[in-house]
């Protein structure tokens, strides 16, 4: 069998200007859309970093023979990382459904 030649590069689809976050399009998000990405980063924001936040005070009560509440990682990690992203992504996802709306 012979080996295909790839004889023309490939070409980027699109208007300049418009990038990829991990592949995924920046560009054509409607209303909705917008919302369910904003609140899951925010969701896996909330659980990741409390997740990680768990671990932690769990190593550290072991290592140290302490006795904090794990009521502190959902209030004090968690709780803030998760509105921090929201914070963050609600108006980047709003522009970005905004751009949608101007640029058709």
């Amino acid at each position: 069998m012979e080996a295909l030649k790839v004889t023309q590069p490939a070409q980027k689809q699109g208007r300049a200007g418009q990038g990829t976050v991990l592949g995924f399009p920046l560009k054509g998000f409607g209303f909705f859309t917008s919302l369910l990405l904003a609140f899951a980063a925010a969701f896996f924001t909330f659980f990741a970093s409390t997740a990680l936040a768990i671990f932690t005070l769990l190593a550290w009560n072991g290592i140290g023979h302490h006795a904090v509440s794990y009521v502190v990682t959902y209030r004090y990690v968690g709780l803030p990382a998760g509105l921090l992203v929201l914070t963050i992504a609600l108006p980047l996802f709003g522009v970005l459904w905004v751009r949608a709306k101007v640029g058709k």
